[in-house]
């Protein structure tokens, strides 16, 4: 059997095994897709795929915005 027959041309998933969904923002901490865009992934076209992983440079900065902690309280001083 050729190796040609596992080769696939489509855009990879963003999953770094660590899946772990954020309680307010739904995303997964790990590849910051959604529960319906990790659901779907299997079953999307490449071009959904793609749109999704343009978009997930953005999420990363929002998703990292923090608003608590010691650091903000030392701020507000």
């Amino acid at each position: 059997m050729s190796k040609d027959v596992w080769t696939r041309n489509e855009i990879e998933s963003p999953c770094v095994q660590i899946c772990v969904i954020h309680p307010e923002t739904r995303l997964c901490t790990g590849c910051l897709r959604s529960i319906d865009e990790i659901t779907d992934w299997s079953r999307m076209t490449p071009e959904a795929r793609r749109d999704i992983m343009l978009k997930l440079p953005e999420r990363e900065t929002q998703h990292q915005q923090r608003r608590g902690g010691r650091a903000a309280r030392l701020k507000r001083r």
